[in-house]
């Protein structure tokens, strides 16, 4: 990356294992695509209480070359599974993989197309 990973935690203390994890997590989607110029990650506990309930919120923003950006912004429903850390991280990420996937993809021109476009007007025949 050309700028360092922007990791901030609102509503909760900062967390050494939850850093951790989220550079592992970056480090894989490089792995996917070397090209990623910026990450910043929010780390959020809505009520500031987890102990009262509150589920973990994870939001990614990715910055690719020529100003593309992969914005993940994953606020549960009710999933108990999101009052573990690891998972809501492991499932943003999950899907910011996908959409970076699709994307390196889509700028690598690998993406084919269905059907041929035909160029035509309802009064003009086909030509081809």
């Amino acid at each position: 990356m050309n700028t360092p990973l922007r990791v901030t935690f609102q509503n909760t203390p900062s967390s050494d294992a939850i850093r951790a994890l989220i550079e592992e997590q970056v480090a894989h989607l490089e792995r996917v695509f070397d090209r990623i110029t910026a990450c910043e990650v929010h780390f959020k506990l809505p009520d500031g209480n987890h102990r009262n309930g509150g589920l973990y919120e994870v939001r990614i923003h990715l910055l690719l070359p020529g100003g593309v950006s992969i914005d993940v912004d994953r606020t549960p429903g009710l999933d108990e599974r999101f009052a573990e850390a690891q998972f809501a991280v492991t499932d943003a990420f999950r899907r910011a993989r996908r959409r970076l996937q699709d994307q390196a993809k889509l700028m690598r021109h690998d993406v084919k197309s269905l059907h041929k476009r035909l160029d035509r007007t309802l009064d003009q025949p086909d030509r081809g």
